[in-house]
């Protein structure tokens, strides 16, 4: 798949439409996955991959580790147990130029956003251009203006992210998670510090980043509505068991809950609160 630097300026224009779900690889494996924080367990044996071009949820109550196995997911932590498998690259165990790469084809978009302050929008939007890439500034600005454009902000590459709404920073946010093109996305609670409106709009991007260029895209949430719409298949980790007790479409999950913790999660009774 071609990126960013391997485009002229003349190219950038244009949306490219790929096809990125050839073979039968999954995009992510996780194998035997134990993570802790020192001596305190926080989830074991997870087993389960993210097939290319789906949109694939992480979801349980607060304190689960749903944050804390996103953090795995794009290396930040390494696993205490078990490998994490990006493209058939063992993630943990890659050398510097490997581990480069695989960072390279992803992108993130964090709960608060994480733009930097002091930049405008489409300065924030370059950081990844300037690092990753050879594009010069012409090109760099075009790529810039496509993918503000993309998240519905055309016309805001010289607003501060302190000048406009909490929606808005998301997107910037996402405009700059997808400024390499990157092969999987990862959403930690995108919907966070949103009102519904906002978050739906939120919801609407994953969906057309997914149908547009087959991007696969791991999303942690426990927002019960963007899980019914986003997710083609959500994986439910158990606080009290912790593990992984459940993997499905969410509507196979809520019609046929293998356990109780997973029906109060997806009904919302009382104790399925998170």
């Amino acid at each position: 798949m071609p990126h960013a630097s391997d485009r002229t300026a003349g190219h950038v224009a244009a949306i490219d439409v790929r096809n990125r779900t050839s073979g039968d690889a999954p995009a992510i494996e996780v194998r035997d996955l134990t993570m802790r924080y020192g001596s305190l367990l926080i989830m074991e044996q997870l087993n389960f991959s993210v097939a290319r071009g789906e949109v694939f949820v992480i979801m349980g109550g607060s304190g689960s580790g749903k944050s804390t196995l996103l953090k795995h997911l794009i290396g930040l932590k390494k696993p205490a147990e078990g490998q994490i498998i990006f493209d058939g690259v063992d993630f943990g165990n890659a050398d510097d130029a490997g581990r480069k790469d695989i960072l390279r084809r992803m992108g993130v978009l964090y709960q608060n956003g994480a733009l930097w302050s002091g930049l405008t929008l489409a300065e924030n939007v370059a950081l990844p251009l300037a690092e990753f890439t050879s594009l010069d500034a012409d090109a760099i600005d075009e790529v810039v203006a496509l993918k503000l454009a993309l998240v519905g902000l055309r016309g805001f590459e010289e607003f501060y992210p302190s000048a406009i709404s909490g929606g808005m920073r998301k997107r910037a946010a996402l405009a700059r998670a997808i400024a390499l093109d990157p092969d999987v996305l990862f959403f930690d609670e995108p919907s966070s510090g949103l009102d519904p409106i906002s978050a739906s709009r939120l919801d609407d991007l994953i969906l057309e980043l997914k149908a547009s260029f087959g991007t696969t895209i791991v999303v942690v949430t426990h927002d019960l509505d963007s899980i019914f719409r986003i997710a083609d298949r959500a994986l439910f980790l158990d606080i009290t068991k912790k593990t992984m007790t459940a993997l499905g479409s969410p509507e196979e999950l809520r019609d046929n809950p293998p356990s109780d913790q997973v029906h109060r999660f997806l009904t919302r009774s009382s104790e399925g609160q998170p």
